[in-house]
Order: structure tokens, then sequence, then C-alpha cells
């Protein structure tokens, strides 16, 4: 019988090229590079780090081509990775596990922008390299052939930032990146900016100012608006001067409610604010505008406990619930009427994925997502499921026992009319084989079409993109 926690296990050595084995057909027409991110080592000397989001970060590339699967895996020789592979201690502030230095270090490493750059959370490219992103402003750009690293990068600009959003949105119609960073001060703001391709430079479009910046992880687009979810796990500035690990630092205060701020991509302003009933979300599937009223379709939880649930200690319990909210449906009028909220399912569901090239910030038919199989799921995500939202159902389900998928990323068939006309690429754990495998199932009816093993376990990841010849991926997600 197979075990969530094989894919929480540390990654030993490196892989490099490794011709798998497919089983099945993978079609002629899925060809380009699907690169993934995602926590590979927990300990740093004889330290473990507390939360899953603190792992050293571990880069995966799969090459497919000509029906066959290439893999290569790598740790990001990021300062962070370096300093702890060298010193055997932990050297920067990470999420949720700070170094064992004095709190005037660790206050002026902040001061002077020494923000960690282990950059676990995704890929994207900036000015033209490719490079791994996490939430503070320093990423790691490296060679997409390698896998190494080739250095830390700091946008050089006058945008003020004491995290940044990874999950930036790119917009192929306008050809730019559209990000969020968040400031603090005497009056925080979050700061809307956009970034040309090929461009290093961001330029703020809009901002808000808010007393108590919340933690945000992701954030939605329509083609014309710009649309933030303030949850209210949310701190006070003055409270990220006691130098205490980064999530620590905030609160939920259900009271306030979760608000709504939309802002208008061509002039910054903010056109509709709604406050709705507390929720917590880390990720959103989409947004459009329809009827007067922006659409935002994301993955909600009633609090922000998922966070203390992805440490893990709470991740290696054998009877943990699988992290997992229910997709909700937001109606927000822009002419200031009321909000309704709809659910297009109960969930466990996570890692929201939609046609992202053709359907980012329009509407869309089709959710895909990491969810469970099982009436009482424990464990970890076991199933993809497909979220029909024109039914406000799941419609299709792909799942094998003892087997955990991650992140599906959707690629779609050259010259296709239907949404759903494509593939889903996922690596998964075979846990009772201990092995993981990148499944390649026909994003449709949720059947498998091939799928290429690994020579071993890789640790269960977060996010990732498939990039082609254009260089321009298609996102794995808002």
């Amino acid at each position: 019988m197979g075990d969530h926690r094989v894919g929480l296990r540390p990654f030993e050595g490196r892989v490099t090229e490794h011709d798998c084995p497919v089983e099945g057909t993978i079609p002629e027409w899925v060809e380009g590079r699907l690169l993934r991110n995602g926590p590979g080592a927990f300990r740093a000397g004889d330290r473990e780090v507390n939360h899953w989001f603190d792992g050293f970060a571990l880069l995966r590339a799969f090459e497919i081509a000509d029906g066959g699967v290439t893999h290569s895996a790598r740790f990001l020789e990021s300062e962070a990775y370096e300093h702890a592979r060298d010193r055997d201690e932990l050297g920067f502030m990470e999420f949720g596990t700070n170094p064992d230095q004095g709190l005037l270090r660790r206050l002026y490493q902040v001061a002077r922008g020494r923000f960690t750059d282990n950059a676990s959370v995704t890929i994207t490219r900036i000015g033209g390299e490719f490079a791994a992103v996490t939430e503070t402003p320093r990423s790691v750009t490296f060679d997409p052939d390698t896998l190494e690293a080739r250095r830390t990068h700091a946008f050089e600009d006058d945008l003020a930032a004491v995290w940044s959003l990874a999950h930036a949105h790119y917009d192929f119609d306008r050809a730019e990146a559209v990000g969020l960073a968040v400031d603090l001060g005497r009056k925080s703001h979050y700061r809307v900016y956009r970034r040309p391709k090929g461009g290093t430079r961001r330029e703020e479009v809009g901002s808000v100012a808010v007393d108590r910046p919340s933690y945000m992880h992701s954030f939605a687009v329509t083609t014309d608006h710009v649309v933030l979810t303030e949850h209210p796990f949310d701190t006070h500035p003055l409270r990220m001067a006691t130098g205490k690990p980064f999530v620590e630092n905030f609160r939920w205060r259900p009271d306030a409610g979760t608000r709504f701020l939309v802002l208008d991509r061509a002039t910054g302003d903010l056109v509709a604010e709604h406050t709705v009933a507390p929720f917590f979300t880390f990720h959103h599937a989409n947004a459009f505008v329809d009827d007067g009223a922006v659409v935002v379709d994301l993955v909600a939880f009633d609090d922000a406990d998922v966070v203390s649930d992805l440490s893990l200690d709470a991740l290696r319990r054998p009877d943990a619930s699988p992290p997992g909210g229910a997709l909700r449906r937001y109606r927000l009028p822009l002419d200031g009427g009321v909000a309704e909220a709809t659910t297009l399912h109960p969930g466990p569901l996570e890692f929201p994925m939609i046609d992202y090239r053709r359907t980012n910030g329009r509407r869309q038919r089709y959710v895909w997502g990491a969810g469970s199989a099982t009436e009482r799921p424990r464990g970890f995500l076991d199933c993809i499921q497909k979220v029909d939202t024109a039914r406000a159902e799941a419609t299709a389900t792909w799942a094998e026992p003892d087997t955990f998928p991650g992140e599906p990323v959707f690629v779609g068939r050259p010259d296709r009319d239907a949404e759903d006309d494509g593939v889903l690429l996922s690596v998964a754990l075979d846990a009772a084989a201990e092995r993981s495998v990148l499944l390649v199932l026909d994003a449709a009816a949720l059947t498998e079409l091939g799928r290429a093993r690994l020579p071993g376990v890789l640790p269960m990841g977060f996010h990732g993109q498939f990039f082609t010849g254009d260089g321009v991926p298609t996102p794995s997600m808002c």
C-alpha cells in the first residue's frame, strides 16, 4: 500500500538527461519542454525547516519530442541553497523558518534587501532568460538545458516591494506580463505592474493603499481589469520588524471579511470594491467580464488553517487531509451592486488549470485540478478532475490506487476548436512502486494516453510551465 509521505523525502543526487520508458502513446503534436519547480530537500545541516514551502528548490525538466521523454533534475544553486550546503546552516529567512541568527542580524538582512532567493514556486522568463521565482523580490535565472543556475536576479527599477507574487500573468495579445508587488511602510501598498515581453523593468499600473496588507499568493485578470482578492489573513507592518518567520506575522481576522479590489488595467484606477464573507485562497482559476460584472473563479478555503496544514509536521501525519478547497465563483457588479457567490465544485480541489492561452481573462467553461476521488480523503490529493463550470459539477476523473498526481498543465492541440481539445501533463507519485511518472491524459475525457516512468521518486512539487519553440510559456495557472 502506498503512502503519500514518500513524496516528502529529500531528493538524492542529480538526474541528467535520463530517457524515460514510455507506456502508451504521447501524441506527436505534444512537443516542447515542461519545466517544473518545488521543494527537494528540507534540511540545513542538522536542522529541518518547518514548512513545506521552505524546502530548497529542485528544478525538474521533461523534454518531450517524437513521442519520447527525457528527464533531468537539479537543485537550484541559489545563494540560499549554497549557504546551506557549504555551511550546514540556514542562511536566510524563509516562509516559515528563520536561521539561527540574532534579531538584529535578521533585520539587517531585510533592511539591505537580502531576502531569500530560494526560488521554489514556479518558472517564468525575465529578459529572455528562464527564471525560477518565489515570493520575494529575488529570482534565479538558469540554463534550461543543464538547469545550472546563472545568477540571482533583482529588478532594477523604482517599484518598491518587500514581497512579490510568483504567480504573474502573461497577456498574449499585449505581449506583456502583469504582476503584483507589496510594499510595507506607514502606509503600505499593493502595486500592480506590467513588464513587456523580454523586458527587465517593471512599470507601475496602479496601486491601492492599505493599513494591513494581506498575504496574497495569486490574483486574476480580465482583458481590462486586475482583480485582487484580499482575504483577512493579514499583518501590520510593525509586526514584520519582530524578526519572526514571514508567515508567523499574519493573523486570521474573519470579522474583516474578504475584499475584492478591481482595478482598471489601462488607468490603474480602482473601479469596484466588494466585501464578502471571509475565506482564504491560494489560487485563482480565471476572471472575465459578463453583463456588467467581473466574474472570478478561485479555490476557496473557509479559513487560513490550510497554511499551517502545509507545515511538514502536519503533512507527514498518516491521516493528513488533502490541501484542497472548493472551486467557487464570485460575481462582482461593476456598478456597486451586491456580490454573489456560487460553488462550482465542493472540493477538495487545488492547482486549478484552464486553457490559459485561449481563455485567460475571458469566459472559460472547463477547469481542471488535482482533487480527491474518495468521500473521506486522507493523505494527499489523489486524482485529476475536470469541472464543467456551466454545469457546476465534475464531469470526468482520473485516479489510480496509491497514486498522487500533481498540478495538471494543459497543452492544447494546435488549431483546436474545442476548449478541452488537448492533453494534461501531470507529474504523479506512484507511492506503492516508489516511483514518479509523467502522465499524459486526454483533457476531454481524462483517459490516460501515455506515461513516462522516471528512475525514482521526485518530491511532490508546486508549479511549472510548458514551453514550446516560441519561447513563450503555456502558463500552468494564474
